[in-house]
């Protein structure tokens, strides 16, 4: 043999060697079934089923065919090809003991069946489905090694809670009972404002002014002119009626009584606990009956009035619970429940107001703050669930595939109730404990479809 040809056996060795580990590097991970190389075909069996790059780069032709340097592209035998499954062939030399083969299938997943074995246009077996793995339409049969190609995941059914959010954006307001606006209800004047502004916080009884009224000073002095017939016991109750008329201060009232004096002045106090919103009034000023001079709110306690989309309201009642967020404070919420469904619906937004109640802890929550409502519609009842995924919903149709085990799944038509936090209720169609498919429940779904038609078929084709 020549120097040359001792050189050309030599780099097609290396060539041989470096297409086996390619393929090593690129199929070794989890793979049990060997990995061939050129240098193995003499050994291969089967029909050709595709052709390869002669350098083992991943290059393939359904047809013979030349690289770009001329030579033939490499044909790979059945024996040679990488499988999950039991290859066709050995499947049809072993049939199954005791069962009988009610037809042949094609080995691509083509709708053509035949009641004989056959070859399909590659060569390759057509696949025996034998009595049992076709006693219902609905169920298929899948082998480990596709199962893991597809990405095949199972999950138990299992009871659990439903919570079933409905969120709903909306605005802090002050609650409309905790209001209060400070008012004479004769004309007076104002001698001193004591020292609160508009955002002061004051409690009930503290002074926010001084006030003389003709009208009340002329009531007090008739009432304390009568009192001298206190003792007699027929005292008239007209002066003191007049100053109770006039809605002052208790404090008025009982200094009047105590004294037996009518003062020139006296205190207007809070009458409840709050901050001031308003202060309308000065040194001096003089006021006529009705006049708003302070009004104040108690914050302890605010409204959060959020517009809830239309479909979503048959979910909501009064008492549930809410949790609040607001854009001031993003790492903190606020409970509360919903107070209130109003009977008004919004014809341009589709949507329904609802009053949430909340406690102001820290008085935190302020008026017009924007906030995000979501309200807790679930049961505290557990039901049977399963993870959204595994509903495979058509519009028409919903159902599940349950894995029966032993590679055996069955499609199965499911009724859904509540969703909330990535699972569904199924209100019938799944028992607790069934294994449902969460991955690639499309794909086995489209496997039973295929092997319903089939068997339509190989009804037909059978004599």
């Amino acid at each position: 043999m020549t120097r040359r040809a001792w050189v050309l056996l030599i780099l097609t060795a290396f060539v041989a060697v470096g297409s086996g580990a390619y393929w090593a590097v690129r199929y070794g991970t989890g793979l049990t079934a060997p990995i061939t190389t050129p240098a193995l075909a003499e050994t291969a069996t089967g029909p050709v089923i595709y052709y390869q790059d002669p350098d083992g780069k991943p290059a393939y032709s359904s047809e013979p065919r030349q690289a770009a340097d001329g030579r033939p592209y490499r044909a790979v035998h059945a024996s040679e090809d990488i499988s999950f499954d039991t290859p066709a062939s050995t499947a049809a030399a072993a049939p199954e003991m005791g069962k009988k083969i009610l037809y042949y299938r094609n080995p691509m997943g083509l709708p053509d069946v035949s009641s004989t074995p056959k070859k399909d246009s590659m060569g390759m077996d057509y696949i025996p489905v034998y009595e049992g793995e076709d006693d219902d339409g609905s169920s298929v049969k899948i082998s480990s090694g596709k199962q893991q190609r597809i990405g095949v995941k199972s999950e138990p059914a299992e009871r659990r809670v439903i919570v079933e959010p409905v969120r709903a954006p909306g605005t802090i307001q002050l609650d409309e009972r905790r209001i209060a606006v400070i008012a004479l209800r004769s004309e007076a004047f104002i001698d001193t404002v004591s020292n609160v502004t508009t955002g002061s916080e004051v409690r009930k009884g503290d002074a926010l002014m001084r006030v003389y009224s003709p009208t009340i000073a002329a009531a007090a002095a008739d009432y304390v002119g009568t009192m001298g017939f206190k003792d007699s016991g027929s005292m008239p109750q007209g002066g003191r009626q007049r100053i109770l008329n006039q809605n002052v201060p208790p404090e008025y009232l009982a200094e009047i009584e105590r004294t037996r004096k009518v003062p020139l002045t006296f205190t207007w106090s809070a009458p409840r606990d709050g901050v001031i919103l308003e202060r309308n009034v000065s040194d001096g000023m003089r006021v006529k009956p009705g006049d708003v001079l302070f009004r104040l709110a108690d914050l302890s306690t605010v409204w959060a009035l959020v517009d809830v989309s239309e479909r979503d309201l048959g979910a909501v009642a009064e008492g549930q619970p809410v949790t609040l967020r607001v854009r001031s404070f993003p790492k903190r919420t606020f409970s509360g429940k919903v107070a209130l469904i109003y009977p008004m619906l919004n014809p341009a937004t589709r949507t329904v107001r609802v009053r949430i109640e909340l406690p102001n802890d820290g008085l935190l929550l302020r008026q017009d703050m924007y906030a995000e409502a979501e309200i807790n519609t679930g049961s505290d009842e557990s039901v049977i669930a399963v993870p959204d995924s595994a509903v495979i919903d058509s519009g028409d149709r919903q159902l599940v595939i349950v894995d029966k085990g032993e590679g055996r799944f069955e499609p199965r038509p499911v009724q859904l109730g509540r969703r909330g936090s990535g699972y569904v209720e199924i209100n019938d169609g799944v028992a607790e404990g069934d294994n449902v498919v969460t991955s690639a429940n499309f794909l086995i779904d489209a496997e039973s479809n295929l092997k319903a038609a089939l068997k339509g078929l190989s009804a037909g084709a059978q004599p």
